[in-house]
């Protein structure tokens, strides 16, 4: 190659490259010149993680709402939902630590005892609490409901559905996670009409009485829907005088509606219900349930992804000095359901909210296996 030819490829060359890394800065800014919400300066996406302490519909609400926020925002999103309790949650958490991944939205199992796998997160990655909090952890920020004051709303469901009073039975998932031993404790100060103190805790196996109210005990099945519905049918029978049935997690008040249904009790037991389960609220509509205290899931796994896409972008602003994001929990009954209900299949399609327990319980299944042919 001759001089003059050398240095006619040089030029070229710079051309080229002056042009490409033209091309790469616009594609870094959006019209105005900023970067956009889904960069951190590198044009590539964050990849983020919405991790649920459990199977149930009410998680399918919530994955609904964090891929939206995915789609919306140009973040990479994963939903894990642990089969198997306590060792299942942190097996995912640990293989998507492993992956690298920017920020995890996770729903402690059981906080007290989770210290180590949450300053895990910490450590590598960004921590945000959901549904469920640690306070006591590294976490940035909570997002979620008061589990407390959304029990004293339940408690009030309770007073409306019995006002003369009567016995009571609670059923929850487990009692290890902070949501459900605030929420529980919320219904009975309220139903035994107790000033407001989210510290109390009263332990159960005792019964807990006033003049008017009764709570026999607390039964809990650790997302065993079968033992869910056994504890319903055990309680109807070892009670005679049973007047309600509180189910605190999604899953809990059908499948209380079913054990009284099939025991010809439908309207001497009363169910008062906790989230949106499709049976529940069909159950309100058709006056087989009192009530229901809704969450917003699906605006918990929005609002998750959208504060740890801003935090992986460095934007700390989306955190209240607090460090907690409320989402306010709300009280459905006959006069309101129809339009709660419609607002739920805009957000998530019939198909998510109209899944029976049964099914989606077998969704997280199919999840594990997608899940270990990818590793």
């Amino acid at each position: 190659m001759t001089c003059r030819e050398l240095i006619r490829s040089y030029g070229l060359y710079v051309t080229i490259l002056s042009i490409s890394l033209f091309l790469s800065s616009c594609n870094q800014q959006n019209g105005n010149g900023n970067s956009t919400a889904s960069d951190s300066g590198s044009g590539e996406k964050n990849d983020v993680a919405y991790v649920t302490n459990g199977i149930a519909s009410f998680w399918v609400i919530a994955e609904k709402g964090a891929e939206k926020a995915g789609e919306d925002l140009g973040v990479n999103v994963e939903v894990r939902m642990p089969a198997q309790g306590v060792a299942d949650q942190k097996r995912m958490v640990q293989e998507l630590l492993a992956q690298g991944i920017d920020g995890i939205a996770i729903s402690p199992i059981d906080p007290d005892n989770q210290n180590d796998l949450l300053q895990e997160i910490a450590d590598n990655s960004i921590l945000v609490t959901q549904d469920s909090d640690a306070p006591d952890s590294a976490r940035t920020c909570y997002i979620g409901m008061d589990n407390y004051e959304a029990g004293r709303m339940c408690g009030k469901l309770v007073k409306e559905a019995l006002p003369e009073g009567g016995e009571i039975m609670l059923f929850v998932g487990r009692l290890g996670q902070a949501n459900a031993r605030l929420r529980r404790q919320g219904v009975i100060d309220e139903v035994m009409d107790r000033s407001s103190d989210s510290s109390r805790y009263d332990e159960p196996g005792e019964v807990i009485k006033n003049e008017k109210y009764t709570i026999l005990d607390t039964r809990t099945d650790d997302f065993d829907f079968p033992q869910a519905k056994a504890n319903a049918q055990d309680a109807i029978a070892k009670y005679p005088n049973l007047k309600c049935m509180v189910g605190l997690f999604a899953y809990n008040p059908p499948l209380c509606l079913e054990a009284v249904r099939e025991a010809g009790k439908l309207g001497d037991i009363k169910i008062v219900s906790f989230d949106e389960e499709g049976p529940s609220l069909q159950g309100i509509i058709d006056g087989t349930v009192v009530g229901t205290v809704v969450q917003n899931p699906y605006q918990y796994g929005y609002e998750s992804v959208r504060v740890l896409n801003a935090l992986a972008n460095g934007d700390k602003s989306v955190v209240p000095e607090n460090k907690i994001i409320h989402i306010p929990a709300r009280v459905i009954k006959k006069d309101n359901v129809k339009e709660f209900w419609d607002e739920l299949k805009r957000l998530t399609g019939d198909s998510a909210e109209k899944k029976p327990v049964a099914e989606v319980k077998q969704k997280p299944a199919e999840t594990e296996k997608e899940a270990k042919s990818d590793e």
